[in-house]
């Protein structure tokens, strides 16, 4: 039997047993059933790093702070007002609300006191950057809790505030246990945890490997009842059950048929068409706090030279790529910063090649290229200006340009990043530069760029993005060009480094704000990354069982809706 035949076959095994579970299937009329793309690797919060486990903790545990989803302004959550500031100290205080863990027990400044120093004490990956700042961390009372910091920072309120607590009780016992190993971290993120104890409107009540996750309300959780910036919240349904499949196939084909009342993955264009047919599914769109791109390895040549990363740059045509590949579900990026992040984004300029025709693009390439020493055998522009197929291009020190490759996911992972490669492929091979288009496999991509550093160029995407752009320090400041490091591409440039880092300790948000947009001109000028597009978050749901979504940037599953969720008729 070939693999993929097995493969079809556990799906539908899986699929059989999800549906004819006593009390989950069609039983409860209350359970909403969510499709993922795939199964969560852990439940442990300290390990968990891709994006099926993450969703779902997210349902399980909270932060003291996060996002309304209309303003997108930092709002309370398990904090009871805004921190407050003390210059003097370089201190935030912060009031705890009344709340309670998934056992019973009440949720104390302990808990977030203890949540921070296991975080600093073994410097946590994901969670460390955000922590490393603080010197000190004070219980003042059972609902009160003072973070005082080396310096001032300005992602202390954005990012610091916004980590998941842990309950004490829970991983203290655990803590003490892993101390004494040789390896505390490693004991700890491989440290196996099945039903956390936690601070959400859910809780596990049972997770079959290679079929579901079911995940029931929390009937202790804080905001049952409580009215949250104008909102009543719940949540008012059972709980949720998390089916897992192995392509958008198989999932689109059971949400149609009613088995599933969500696929949590955005949905591809080419199923729009036979979506919008059906009555009983609404689809979502929404903006993206993402950035997908093409990256470059500024360790070799000819990528360290700008002025061939701008050649390049002036050759790609976005608006093909939108209207073309992402059949118009998309937007041009021009900035790392989403434009959806309207008060941190910045266009200071227009696009590289903006409103020039194929042709255009390839002449100016050629000249940008021609003017920095590059010649060719066969030049792309011939003596009377015509664009001809160019051929055997030279590096300005007379060496042939050796072929590269652009590296991309496999088109069953992500077919607009695939093709999008593929395209660029062409365009480059038009001026006679030796490009190939190579997809992938995803994780051996991410070995390759991050790990090895074995890489010419590759197109990649970074995914919910926070809403404070702190995250351009870290892709691009060179004391992060190392192996894990966030800056792939290599890049170096003491007036960044000297910028971001002023953007980091400012805390005066419209004055940070016009070094962010500094930030972002520089990025543009040197192009270490291209950002290329920007696809919408379209969701699909069905309308027949469950009401009151809620839409916002980064698409439909967030807390707001499994909180303001509602069956039909309730």
């Amino acid at each position: 039997m070939k693999a993929r035949t097995i493969k079809r076959f556990l799906i539908q095994a899986a699929l059989t047993v999800f549906l004819l579970y006593p009390g989950i299937g069609f039983c409860g009329s209350h359970f909403l059933k969510i499709g993922l793309s795939d199964e969560p690797k852990t439940l442990n919060i300290w390990l968990a790093s891709d994006r099926w486990s993450l969703r779902v903790l997210s349902q399980i545990y909270q932060p003291l702070f996060t996002r309304d989803p209309e303003s997108m302004e930092m709002i309370p959550w398990l904090a009871a007002q805004d921190p407050v500031y003390d210059e003097a100290s370089i201190s935030y205080t912060v009031t705890l609300r009344e709340s309670k863990w998934s056992d019973g027990s009440e949720i104390t400044a302990e808990d977030v006191a203890f949540t921070g120093n296991i975080i600093r004490d073994l410097k946590i990956p994901r969670h460390f950057s955000k922590w490393d700042f603080i010197k000190k961390i004070e219980v003042v009372d059972k609902k009160t809790v003072r973070f005082y910091l080396e310096e001032p920072m300005a992602i202390f309120a954005d990012r610091t505030l916004t980590t998941p607590i842990v309950c004490k009780k829970e991983w203290e016992k655990i803590y003490q246990e892993i101390k004494k190993t040789d390896k505390p971290l490693v004991a700890l993120l491989n440290y196996n945890i099945e039903k956390p104890v936690g601070n959400g409107p859910f809780t596990v009540r049972e997770w079959k490997k290679g079929a579901y996750l079911f995940l029931e309300k929390n009937k202790h959780f804080f905001g049952l009842g409580q009215t949250i910036e104008g909102r009543v919240l719940g949540p008012f349904i059972d709980g949720v059950i998390y089916k897992f499949f192995g392509t958008s196939d198989t999932a689109i084909l059971s949400l149609k048929k009613g088995d599933i009342d969500m696929f949590w993955w955005a949905i591809q264009a080419g199923y729009l068409d036979d979506l919008k047919t059906d009555k009983n599914i609404q689809l979502h769109f929404n903006d993206r706090s993402a950035m997908y791109y093409m990256g470059f390895n500024l360790r070799k040549p000819p990528f360290n030279d700008v002025n061939f990363r701008r050649a390049v740059a002036i050759l790609i045509d976005k608006g093909f790529i939108i209207s073309r590949i992402l059949q118009d579900q998309g937007v041009k990026m021009d900035s790392v910063v989403p434009p959806g992040n309207k008060f941190w984004y910045s266009k200071q300029a227009p696009d590289y090649g903006e409103g020039l025709t194929q042709d255009e693009r390839i002449k100016r390439a050629f000249q940008v290229l021609k003017d920095s020493g590059y010649s060719w055998e066969v030049p792309p522009v011939d003596g009377s200006g015509k664009v001809v197929k160019g051929k055997g291009v030279r590096l300005p020190n007379g060496q042939p340009m050796g072929s590269f490759s652009i590296l991309t996911p496999p088109s069953d992972y992500d077919p607009q990043r695939a093709m999008t490669g593929l395209i660029i492929q062409e365009w480059l091979r038009a001026m006679g530069i030796p490009a190939s288009g190579k997809p992938m496999a995803f994780d051996a991509l991410v070995d390759q760029v991050k790990v090895n550093r074995d890489f010419d160029a590759f197109i990649l995407a970074y995914g919910q993005l926070s809403i404070d752009p702190d995250w351009i320090r870290n892709f691009f400041h060179s004391k992060n060009d190392k192996v894990r490091g966030e800056n792939q591409a290599g890049y170096r440039n003491p007036d960044f480094d000297r910028i971001s880092d002023q953007s980091a300790r400012m805390i005066d948000k419209n004055a940070r704000r016009k070094l962010i947009c500094d930030m972002q001109a520089i990025i543009k000028k040197d192009l270490p990354y291209i950002p290329l597009y920007l696809p919408k978050m379209i969701e699909a749901v069905r309308t027949d069982r469950f009401a009151g979504w809620v839409d916002a940037l980064e698409g439909i599953g967030s807390i707001w809706s499994f909180c303001m969720l509602k069956p039909i008729g309730k």
